[in-house]
Parts: structure tokens; sequence; C-alpha cells
């Protein structure tokens, strides 16, 4: 086993805020570490942790250069998000900003980079990041709604596929369905009901009512499906699933999520869709060290979004050893185009028509098990095992260009 540091050391090492050298590389996480999304958040932060850990060999450091990350917490607000980028650029001297994990907020960001000719690594998964609202100093290594909804569209899609979707009433809500919709209907399916929401909802029981409306006449569906889109910590799949979808013949469907989320998903056994990342699907040498460091420094199984942080902490380090160490804006960005990188969930290619990394997804089937290793100190419990059904390659799914 690949062992580097102790937690100790990589935090010593990692996180040197106000202390960073002239001649470091410097990289702002600007998140929302509290609010709706913080355990994405904090799971994105101890990915990075951990990838750069990892691929300098515990010296975090890369062509001779410290690496110093400073986290800002942008609280889930727009506003507050482009302030801290705009301080991130301007008093901190980053090289980089990575953030934030909420689409609206990360969209939000992306002209504060164009402004200050830096680059940015948004952490959302709306598909304006790297389409309409996109720009030249912004790379996405994280998946975004194309490649979840053509994932989980070819999941379950096909001739006769009857599907209506309920999604947040946001970006990452309303790209992701829009996408899912145009990936549908290339397999033969199609959406004969879209219900949005706000953020917080809470009720979904008249939203339930109308998705079923929609779907159960339709007798000339061979399969129906409600697809959800939903981030944060309360999501209506639950309810749904208590007024009996069945009795009309639909069946529910959605995308991958955080462990703590999965739990609920134990209630839809043998439920389909596709996801970024399991840690139980790959077998590699990086993902191996992953699991078994995120074991021992902290006994729980690592989560969807500690891959993601991972992974933009293994392109970053590759850009910068492809560029000799040079943060000149223009190197880095002739680095970041095309390239090619190994990452927990396997490799991962950065398309140059719009700096969107191009990488596998996963398409499972939902198996309530008993298990005692996801969360720390955890008792046993049923859980929503995402078993493996096959993994989708990069080259099988057609990512439109959107910028």
């Amino acid at each position: 086993m690949k062992r580097i540091l102790t937690t100790a050391a990589v935090a010593a090492s990692a996180l040197t805020v106000g202390h960073a050298s002239a001649d470091s590389v410097r990289i702002a996480h600007v998140t929302g570490f509290s609010g709706a999304l913080e355990a994405y958040a904090e799971q994105t932060a101890r990915g990075m942790e951990m990838g750069f850990e990892y691929a300098t060999d515990g010296s975090m450091e890369v062509e001779g250069r410290a690496i110093d990350l400073m986290r800002k917490d942008d609280q889930g607000d727009p506003s507050r998000a482009r302030a801290l980028a705009e301080e991130a650029y301007a008093e901190d001297d980053a090289h980089f900003v990575v953030g934030s994990i909420a689409s609206g907020v990360a969209l939000a960001m992306l002209d504060v980079a164009e402004e200050w000719e830096r680059i940015m690594i948004p952490e959302g998964v709306a598909d304006g990041i790297t389409g309409a609202r996109h720009n030249r100093y912004v790379f996405r290594i994280g998946r975004n709604s194309s490649q979840d909804a053509v994932s989980n569209a070819v999941a379950v899609g096909g001739e006769g596929v009857c599907v209506s979707t309920i999604a947040q009433d946001y970006a990452f809500g309303r790209d992701g369905v829009a996408a899912y919709k145009e990936a549908m209907e290339a397999e033969g399916g199609e959406i004969v009901h879209e219900e949005y929401l706000p953020t917080d909802a809470t009720d979904f029981t008249a939203a339930a009512e109308r998705l079923f409306e929609s779907l159960r006449d339709r007798d000339d569906c061979n399969d129906k499906y409600i697809f959800g889109i939903w981030a944060g910590q309360t999501n209506p799949f639950g309810r749904i699933q208590d007024l009996n979808p069945e009795r009309y013949g639909i069946t529910m469907s959605t995308g991958g999520n955080i462990l703590p989320a999965m739990v609920g998903y134990s209630d839809f056994d043998g439920m389909e869709g596709a996801t970024f990342y399991y840690y139980e699907h790959t077998e590699n040498d990086m993902n191996q060290w992953l699991v078994d460091e995120h074991y021992e420094r902290h006994d729980a199984a690592p989560d969807f979004f500690t891959a993601q942080g991972f992974s933009q902490a293994i392109a970053i380090t590759e850009a910068l050893r492809a560029t000799g160490g040079s943060t000149d804006t223009e190197d880095l960005i002739d680095a970041f185009r095309g390239l090619e990188f190994d990452t927990p969930k396997g490799a991962m290619r950065i398309r140059p028509e719009d700096h969107q990394a191009m990488q596998s997804m996963f398409h499972f089937q939902i198996e309530a098990q008993r298990r005692s290793d996801w969360f720390a100190g955890d008792d046993e419990q049923t859980v929503g095992v995402p078993v493996l059904v096959r993994e989708i390659p990069m080259d099988e799914l057609d990512i439109p260009i959107r910028n």
C-alpha cells in the first residue's frame, strides 16, 4: 500500500493560509462550507487534500513549489462567492480558485476568472458552466448535467419508455432535466411531464400526484418511470414511494448520491440509474489507496464528492508538471486542454473544445443490504447499495458541446 503522511502532517503541510511563500502554488477553495451543501463541500475539501498528498508522494510540493490550500466559505451565496473569488485572486494572489459546489453559485463566479485571467475549477454540475456561461479560464473535472443525464438515459432508456421528471427549480435541476430529455429521446424514450419545485421544498404530495396523473393512463408506454434530480438534505423520493407508484406501473429512477442519502435508497430495491462514483465500483491502485487511507483516517468509506476533490487535485498536479511548475495562466491553459490523467474512478480526458473532463459513468441497480462499513462507528443498518451493472466508458457517452 502506498503510505504517505499521517493526517496531522497532511493538515499541517496543506493548510498554510497566511503563510504562503511567494513561490508557492496558491489554491483557494471557495465553496459552501456551511449551509445546505456543507457535506458536499467538506467531502471535496477532504478529497483534494488526499489527492495532493497522493500525487506528490506526501511532500505537498510539485516541481519544487509548495501547495498552499485556502478555505473560503461562500455560505451558498452567489454574491459572497464572487467577492471571495475576487479576494482570492486580488489579495491572496491565488493561481487557482476551486468551487463552488452549488451550480447557481458557481455560475455567478465564472466571469471573475475571466476578469482576472486566472484559472477556475468549478465544482457545480450545471451544463452552463462549460456551456453558455463558459470562458477560456474555466476547467471542470467533475461531471456535468449532460454526463449525468446521458448515463441515466442509457441505463433505463429505450423505445416505448415514458418518463416524468422532478427536479429543483434552479440551474442544477433545469439543466439536468433538459439534458436528460435530450438524451432520453435519443434512446427512443419520451419525457411526458416536468415537475419543478423550490430548493427548500418539504411537501411533495401534490407534486407526486401530478407525476402519477401524467403517467397512469399511458397504456402506450412499455415502461413508465419517474426520474428525479435533487441535491441537499431533503428529497422527494421517499414521499413519492410512500404513495405507491407501482399501482400505476411506475418505477422510480435517479442518479447516485452521497452515502447518507443512499441509506434511504434501501426502500427502492431494484431501482436502476447511473452514478459518477461509488467506492466499490472501480479496481485500481489509486482508488484502493483512497479507500484504505480513508478508512484508516476516518473510519468511513470515501464518498461521492471525495472522489471529485481527489480528481481535481490530480488534474491540477498533472497540469503543473506539464508546465514544469509554471503558474502562468497561458501555460496552464495549454496544459489543461487535452490533459489525460488517472483518477480513483478511472481515466479522464479534458476536452479542449469546452474544458469539460470526459469520464466513465457507472450503471447501477440498488440492492438493499445490511452494512456497517459506510460511516464511522456505525452499527449495522439497511442501506441501498448501488451494485454495479456495468461501467459506461467515456467513449460511449455522447456528451454535447454546448458553448
